[in-house]
């Protein structure tokens, strides 16, 4: 089964991304001094470079194929990160990093479709269960064992320890495009016209589906406007509570290794399919948290945040991705357009926490507070999002 093979490509595609997504931020501080208004705008940068590609980067997939893709974002991976290496200038590092999140563009919505492209509607649920573990899990160790590796191996770590390991993804990108077509089952040629068997009924309306779709469309960006926020704010939350690179990624990776929790139990328990409470509980427990993590300096506090946090965008994202792929037959595309939706998130957030550290550089906590604003209005939109729902199709309350 090739499944179990795209699955390893995952992983690994996660642990060497997450590596330097979110490190990067601890590299800018040490080596060009970079602080919290900086490093939110680099944040704000990368979100809408990451944007603007993954959608394109789902439909290139979708048209010339899953493999093809996937080579062509593990290469230019690679040699951005080898110049990474060599550049010695914030700016140059800035288009360094502008490459890299081009070549993920090609990566990220290519493997979600990649997993799932035969799924039948009643096997979909248990493929983005074990997709959503097993990214979120090796990311999580990427971010946890990243401090350390980034303080005993050396800044430069950051640009060669995922392109060592992109480069054996690309070996065994080659590999597997070579072993499906022996089995004479490309994903890439994937369509209804070559199915033999027609696909197992899904269970749910199609209009109710599209309605969720929408919700958790809108969702997920708020979630990332979170999460991106409080990624390129770590290293001043390090530097407050007097923590070594190497305790703040064993300590700030909390919030991720209660994601991989939320993503299991979410996996086994079918109950949030199509139940609107869930979501909302999840949006309302978002936004606390997330201001508890940002304006209460407390060690404590922050850990049982993390807690409410990571389950909170677990649900979120998982809704995403599981209503991308629930309701298109074109994987790839609706992959992109799920990415994209990050990339705005991880775009948005940073850039109101930048503006706010601008305009106001006297209040420490202006970007915290503004972006939590902001969350707030996210909950308004997909309340909107609900009754307009509500009033098109009969659905049933929850």
């Amino acid at each position: 089964m090739l499944r179990t093979n795209y699955f390893i490509l995952e992983g690994l595609n996660s642990f060497a991304t997450v590596y330097y997504a979110y490190y990067l931020f601890f590299f800018m501080e040490k080596t060009f001094g970079f602080g919290n208004k900086a490093n939110l705008a680099l944040a704000a940068t990368y979100g809408a470079i990451y944007t603007v590609c993954a959608w394109s980067g789902g439909k290139f997939a979708e048209r010339f194929g899953y493999f093809t893709a996937l080579k062509l974002g593990f290469a230019t991976m690679i040699v951005a990160l080898l110049a990474g290496a060599q550049v010695n200038s914030a700016s140059g590092q800035i288009v360094v990093m502008a490459f890299i999140v081009v070549g993920m563009c090609c990566t990220c919505p290519t493997l979600e479709a990649l997993v799932s492209h035969d799924a039948t509607p009643t096997d979909l649920p248990k493929v983005v269960g074990i997709y959503n573990v097993v990214w979120a899990g090796t990311g999580a160790l990427s971010y946890f064992v990243g401090g350390a590796m980034l303080d005993k191996l050396g800044l430069k770590s950051l640009f060669y320890v995922p392109a060592a390991i992109i480069s054996a993804q690309l070996a065994f990108t080659l590999w597997l495009e070579a072993k499906a077509r022996s089995l004479n089952n490309p994903p890439a040629s994937f369509s209804q016209e070559t199915a033999t068997d027609p696909p197992a009924l899904n269970p749910r309306p199609i209009a109710k589906a599209k309605s969720f779709l929408r919700m958790a469309w809108l969702a997920n960006p708020f979630a990332y406007i979170a999460i991106n926020t409080i990624i390129a704010l770590m290293p001043g939350i390090a530097g407050r509570l007097n923590l070594s690179t190497t305790f703040a990624g064993l300590f700030g990776s909390i919030w991720c290794f209660t994601r991989v929790g939320a993503f299991f139990a979410l996996w086994f328990c079918p109950a949030w399919h199509y139940r609107f409470r869930w979501l909302l509980a999840s949006f309302l427990a978002m936004i606390a948290s997330f201001a508890v993590i940002l304006l209460i300096p407390n060690l404590a506090m922050l850990a049982v945040a993390q807690l409410v946090f990571g389950t909170a965008v677990g649900l979120i994202y998982y809704s995403s991705l599981f209503y991308s792929m629930d309701t298109s037959e074109k994987k790839g595309e609706h992959g992109g357009i799920h990415e994209a939706a990050i990339g705005l998130g991880n775009c948005v957030g940073p850039a109101i926490g930048a503006a706010s550290l601008h305009f106001l550089p006297t209040q420490s906590n202006s970007g915290a507070l503004a972006v939590s604003g902001l969350l707030v209005l996210g909950l308004g939109g997909l309340l909107l999002i609900w009754r307009l729902g509500r009033r098109q199709i009969p659905l049933p309350p929850g």
